[in-house]
């Protein structure tokens, strides 16, 4: 029996768009959702301990390792460990509120909690973020500090004087690849909440593998990838052509 194949043309998007497939929407925001919180959670939280990390004390090779060590752990490796740390009943995390006499938490088991829950997880894993941070801050010039301490400058105002503008390329650089990978989450919702509940964690990647691999419908699914490719490209355009904020050393204003 040979197969009939049909040419639908823009069918596909027309579906989605039009909001006959309700689930486009709803992946669409739980994504941007998920991507304005953890893409700056990553990033702060990467440049304070980068920051912490460049001072001189005793051990500090061993303590760059430990940071860095969990970025490195395969991301299934993670979220099985946290789905024992964030079990409502016998997690960790709850053991630790209950011990402090704090209201526990459903963490990723409610709707509320889930995508904020898995946007903090990336604090385990930033040590990949938090290296190229590093390198960053090592290439900064000793003598921009030592004019600032001859001028009286503290820590603050080397911070967003000296640090912060020298920093700003590096910072681009990994706001850039927090989007493009915030976009394409898919390990930790698959494995901790299949997308739930009730669709709270139905990350764009997650619905687009459910089209292609479980629903098998893959026509839609390449609509949706080609989709999610258009978003992350205009994202990353506006991105760039609103970077007027960071500064390169061999700019001349």
């Amino acid at each position: 029996m040979t197969n009939v194949y049909k040419f639908v043309g823009l069918a596909n998007y027309k579906r989605l768009f039009s909001g006959a497939d309700p689930f486009f929407y709803k992946s669409l925001g739980v994504t941007l959702y998920y991507v304005a919180l953890s893409v700056p959670i990553t990033i702060v939280s990467s440049f304070l301990m980068a920051l912490l990390l460049k001072q001189k004390f005793k051990g500090r090779g061993l303590v760059r390792v430990i940071v860095t060590m969990p970025s490195i752990v395969p991301a299934v490796a993670v979220a099985t460990i946290f789905l024992w740390l964030l079990n409502p009943d016998i997690g960790l995390f709850n053991e630790i509120l209950r011990a402090l006499h704090l209201p526990t938490s459903q963490f990723i088991y409610s709707e509320t909690t889930v995508v904020p829950t898995l946007a903090m997880m990336n604090i385990w894993t930033m040590g990949s973020t938090m290296l190229i941070f590093l390198a960053g801050l090592e290439n900064i010039p000793e003598q921009y500090y030592e004019a600032a301490d001859v001028d009286g400058g503290g820590p603050i105002y080397k911070l967003f004087h000296i640090t912060i503008p020298m920093m700003s390329p590096t910072i681009f650089f990994n706001l850039i690849m927090g989007l493009i990978n915030g976009f394409q989450t898919f390990t930790q919702a698959y494995i901790m909440t299949e997308g739930g509940p009730n669709n709270a964690s139905l990350f764009y990647s997650v619905y687009l593998y459910r089209e292609a691999f479980t629903n098998q419908r893959m026509a839609v699914a390449c609509a949706l990838a080609w989709v999610l490719f258009v978003i992350v490209l205009l994202l990353t355009l506006v991105v760039f052509r609103t970077s007027g904020w960071v500064y390169y050393e061999g700019d001349r204003q």
